[in-house]
């Protein structure tokens, strides 16, 4: 009898011991699917500045060397890329905003006041302002001085850098501003504008993809700018940012999506 009683003993703190192990189980697993997945890195983009960052109206995808450098930056941190749609007048402003963007990247310049109000990351390009003109009226706009007449329709996108080199050196032309970055250019090949000014590697873009379309002296801009990514003042991301440019820089991937894109 007290063998017996000694069996039933053993018999229940095993089963004790057994539903432990499995309550303890199913803790850990639930501990480990409550484990929240890495967030998206949010990349905002204006979508209307190629070969740097284009999105197309009817899928909504994105596309261009920027684009592949963001998708490039978030396999870097773990992450995937969320791309946010932003514009040239509100960039500023949605970077600031609490958790729209992690960074802003496609075609942004190097300036004193995106510096003082974010971070910015080292240069990954360098070019500078070139006039956009119809093809075979290159002669006449070689200078700033042929430019900056009333007689010149020079048209800009508002907002960016390009606005403010025409309103800082070209005071006396005529000033068009038009909404839409990519459909700027078809004003000059209508004949409704005579000039653009941008950056060169967006002209010599345009000028390839546009056969009315000719961008002046690309290699010797009006300008030196320099691209960069630009994210939120005192962001953690900046300096893995800054880490990732070195590393893709080194290991081919920069020369091969410039070659893609840029050449």
């Amino acid at each position: 009898m007290a063998a017996r009683r000694i069996l039933i003993r053993l018999a229940t703190v095993s089963s004790v011991l057994a539903l432990a192990g499995t309550v303890t189980g199913v803790a850990a697993a639930g501990d480990m699917s409550s484990t929240p997945p890495q967030a998206p890195l949010k990349v905002c983009t204006t979508g209307d500045y190629m070969p740097l960052t284009y999105r197309d109206k009817a899928s909504g995808k994105y596309s261009g060397f920027d684009i592949d450098m963001a998708k490039s930056l978030s396999e870097h941190l773990g992450r995937k890329a969320q791309f946010v749609q932003t514009s040239w007048p509100t960039m500023m402003q949605d970077l600031l905003t609490p958790g729209k963007c992690d960074i802003t990247m496609g075609g942004v310049s190097a300036t004193a006041d995106r510096r003082e109000k974010a971070d910015l990351t080292a240069s990954y390009l360098v070019d500078g302002k070139a006039p956009v003109v119809r093809s075979g009226e290159e002669s006449k706009y070689q200078t700033l001085d042929q430019m900056d007449r009333k007689d010149v329709r020079v048209i800009v996108n508002s907002g960016g850098t390009n606005e403010q080199f025409v309103k800082d050196r070209l005071p006396h032309a005529t000033v068009i501003t038009w909404p839409d970055n990519v459909t700027i250019f078809d004003e000059i090949t209508s004949g409704r504008a005579d000039v653009m000014i941008t950056d060169a590697l967006e002209g010599k873009y345009q000028a390839k993809t546009h056969p009315g379309l000719a961008v002046v002296n690309p290699d010797k801009p009006f300008t030196k700018v320099e691209k960069v990514y630009m994210l939120p003042k005192g962001s953690p991301l900046t300096s893995q940012a800054n880490s990732w440019l070195t590393e893709v820089k080194k290991d081919g991937t920069f020369d091969e999506l410039y070659d893609k894109w840029l050449k």
